[in-house]
């Protein structure tokens, strides 16, 4: 208790170091000369044109350097977006699989509220669907130059209109001069990695850039197999046009699977501690081993989980901006992505118990235990009825997707005015093919083994309870293909009244369509495969009803106006309001269809988000910052989870207050201290989950915690021809619940990262960064398949990965 004290404390100085100071310094500098890569800091994301000067943007914005993602060292892309503040990522789930929430924006999971671009374009036009967010359909890696993301805002007007979060990644491009980088990387826990890119000029005005990765291991969460394993290519062709515009065609490939990690067991206790089950290691043990690898469930399907969860899809695209005449250019961005989106994991569903429990679950009342023994070599349990088991779903998801946009503007300026007009087209798809439930019998312990088990029931009779470990067949099946298109036209004008006002407003009317032929086993009632009542693995299978059809059709406006003042080149303010909507996506409707709601209303809702936000920029050679305050109010959000294997709806309002705080000090060459931080007080208002049974009014809106902040200092000093660099970071996440019942306790949490890397001529780089160095048992989510809390003693819960390390050595030229 008194290390973390003393963590909080110098952290707590440090953060409130950072503010204190920046005034200081903004009376004291020198700011007639600020740093340029400060001051000239350009972002694209959520604006209509090529782009404008952070320190001029009239919203709240993060930029992320090439050097900023490396200092982060990130596990994954959602894991970077820790570094944003107002974003609440969890990337405990893999490299895939994140949950990424926004400035108190409800959702169940997965990314609700976030779109990814590639050059300024939606990879994949929904953000959400179900076993699928836009995270996990790209990578970083070394051939991004930078990476923008945008809150609330103005995001409702441009792109796909998120008016939640959406992240701009930028690829590097080609120029006059020849350059390349390649860097190898080895971890630990045995990942080995290789990074490469090379950029040049093919004439005076035409530049191209090939580059990527490729990366294998079985996973800090080890299960024993080769469960990571794939890589990504990128490349792009970049022509300007003599000063009056440009054109950039860029492809990129990605094949890359990981293991899907979800929680284990831990022990709560009755003071609300965490603490690791015994014999499993909370930050890189893990259920899947090589017992649960191949499996034949009971209806004869073969499944592999070292295929995991991943991608396996291409992106290609153009963006093209031109002067057309004086005073008037035409843009356009266009992408296609075509591909597979596979997930197949080891899905827990229940807290470890004795065996004598599990077959009173499995058999009934008055069920006992007949014989537990393992599945494969066939020899008895130890302990008999008081070993320790659980079950697990052996879960299989397959989806085919593809996504067309286009966006195209023209943009008008007459003195100190800007017009732009622009239209937004998409059309995508998904086929999908789901089989849930698929539960397995495991010993409760770490690369878990399959069991079978044989009882008697409360009249006498044998009956056997799995077959090769599993203790039920498919309980959820989807088959499906939906297709659906977004149209939209939207305005926007900019005014500069003065030197130092400038105002802005637009519009946004958008139209979504969705078309989809699909059944479930919701309709399809359930068969006792072999007709005898005693083999129980067998008795409840589901199968697929009849086809049924989705036509939906809806359209919303959205809007913003906002106002920047800027005091001097270095200080400004801004305020804006804006209304934004989120349209119902495939998984909303698949549940509103089946209960004949889609009127309108419930999980077939528009839902709306109004924002009023205000914020303070300053930006000078000593010091950095970025304050805003925000408030949100939602209706009609809907979101659809698995209980039970059984989809259960959440629908409602909620609002949320906070602060957003972003920063740096750069007291004295070399030296330098960032900080972020987030401020939350988000609630849900006439918001009802259990399909309408529980109403959570008042509740804190789950998986966002009200503190989370992160401090990152630096220090890098030439000696000689070595220039050694050593960067730490550590952050805060404070108390948050797993679900919106507010029954599964998430306690806060502390993690330290760490750094040091050294450049050798300018030519050769050497590093070696640190996750979690403390080894910090930190939570992220409960048990999200059930309703109500978990107790004391064994739990279910999804750790943060565990201490670990990656050296590096990267050559450029």
């Amino acid at each position: 208790m008194q290390k973390i004290s003393y963590r909080h404390l110098m952290a707590g100085a440090a953060f409130s170091a950072l503010f204190i100071a920046v005034p200081a310094f903004a009376q004291t500098a020198d700011t007639s000369a600020p740093a340029a890569d400060e001051i000239e800091e350009i972002v694209v994301v959520g604006t209509a044109g090529a782009g404008t000067r952070r320190q001029d943007a009239s919203f709240a914005v993060t930029t992320l350097s090439s050097d900023a993602i490396t200092r982060a060292a990130p596990n994954s892309t959602a894991d970077l977006l820790r570094t944003v503040p107002g974003v609440m990522a969890e990337s405990s789930g893999g490299q895939n699989g994140a949950n990424i929430f926004v400035r108190g924006y409800p959702s169940g999971g997965d990314a609700q509220f976030v779109t990814f671009q590639m050059a300024g374009t939606p990879i994949f036009a929904p953000p959400t669907l179900s076993f699928l967010e836009n995270s996990q359909l790209i990578r970083l890696d070394e051939t991004v130059e930078r990476v923008e993301a945008v809150r609330g805002g103005t995001g409702s007007l441009f792109s796909a209109g998120q008016p939640g979060l959406t992240v701009n990644v930028v690829p590097r491009t080609g120029g006059a001069t020849l350059k390349g980088f390649a860097k190898l990387s080895y971890t630990d826990f045995d990942e080995i990695r290789g990074d490469a890119w090379i950029s040049g000029p093919l004439d005076d005005s035409t530049g191209f850039m090939v580059g990527g990765y490729y990366a294998q291991g079985n996973g800090i969460r080890d299960p024993r197999y080769r469960a990571e394993k794939g890589g990504q290519i990128t490349a792009n062709i970049h022509h300007d046009f003599d000063g009056r515009g440009s054109v950039e065609v860029y492809a990129r490939y990605l094949n890359d699977r990981g293991q899907w990690l979800l929680p284990i067991p831990v022990v709560s206790d009755s003071n609300g501690k965490v603490r690791a089950y015994p014999g499993f290691d909370h930050g890189t043990g893990t259920l899947n081993g090589p017992d649960t690898q191949i499996t034949t469930n009971v209806v004869g399907r073969t499944l592999n989980l070292s295929e995991g969860r991943g991608a396996k899809v291409i992106n290609t695209g153009i963006a093209f901006d031109y002067e057309l005449v004086d005073g008037l250019r035409f843009r356009e961005r266009t992408s296609y992505l075509g591909g597979n989106a596979d997930t197949l994991g080891l899905v827990p569903v229940e807290a470890p118990t004795s065996a004598a429990t599990m077959a009173t679950r499995l058999g009934g009342a008055g069920s006992t235990l007949a014989s537990l023994s393992y599945v494969n070599g066939g020899t008895a349990v130890a302990g008999g009825a008081d070993a320790q088991v659980m079950r697990a779903g052996i879960w299989e998801v397959r989806k085919k997707i593809s996504s067309f946009v286009t966006d195209s503007s023209l943009e008008w300026t007459a003195g100190n005015n800007k017009l732009t007009g622009g239209f937004y087209y998409t059309g995508f798809s998904s086929r999908d093919v789901w089989a849930l439930g698929n539960q397995v019998l495991l010993a409760a312990e770490p690369n878990a083994r399959l069991l079978n088990m044989t009882l008697t029931n409360g009249a006498g009779a044998q009956q056997t309870a799995t077959l090769n470990g599993f203790s039920s067949g498919p309980a959820f099946q989807v088959r499906g293909f939906y297709q659906g298109s977004d149209y939209a036209f939207y305005a926007v004008d900019e005014l500069q009244i003065t030197p130092e006002l400038r105002i802005d407003g637009g519009v946004r009317w958008q139209r979504h369509v969705i078309d989809a032929t699909l059944s479930t086993s919701a309709n399809g009632g359930t068969v006792n495969l072999d007709g005898d009542p005693n083999t129980l693995y067998d008795n409840s299978v589901t199968r697929l009803g009849e086809n049924r059809f989705i036509n939906y059709k809806d359209s919303a406006w959205s809007w913003t106006a906002g106002a920047n003042y800027d005091f001097s080149r270095e200080i400004g303010v801004f305020a804006r309001y804006s209304r934004g909507n989120s349209f119902p996506q495939f998984d909303n409707l698949r549940e509103a269809s089946a209960v004949n709601i889609a009127d309108g209303t419930g999980l077939a809702a528009v839902a709306k988000v109004d924002t009023y936000e205000a914020g303070l920029k300053l930006s000078t050679r000593f010091a950095n910052l970025y304050a805003t305050v925000f408030h949100n109010k939602f209706d009609g959000l809907a979101t659809t989870t698995l209980i039970n294997n059984v989809p259960v709806s959440s629908n409602g309002g909620a609002k949320a207050t906070g602060v957003e705080l972003e920063g740096v000090i750069r007291p004295f060459a070399g030296f330098s201290i960032a900080a972020a931080g987030t401020w939350l007080d988000a609630s849900y208002r006439d918001f009802f989950t259990g399909n309408g049974a529980i109403d959570n009014t008042g509740n804190q809106v789950q998986r966002q915690p009200k503190w989370a902040w992160r401090v990152t200092p630096a220090y890098e000093v030439e000696i000689g021809g070595l220039k050694p660099a050593i960067f730490a970071t550590l952050q805060y996440t404070g108390d948050r619940f797993s679900d919106p019942e507010n029954n599964q306790v998430l306690p806060h949490f502390y993690q330290l990262d760490a750094g040091i890397s050294v450049d050798i001529n300018e030519r050769v780089k050497l590093a070696v960064t640190g996750n979690n160095l403390t080894d910090e048992l930190g939570l992220t989510e409960g048990n999200p398949r059930i309703i109500g809390g978990q107790g004391t003693g064994a739990i279910l819960a999804r750790p943060i990965l565990g201490r670990s390390f990656r050296f590096s050595a990267a050559v450029s030229f």
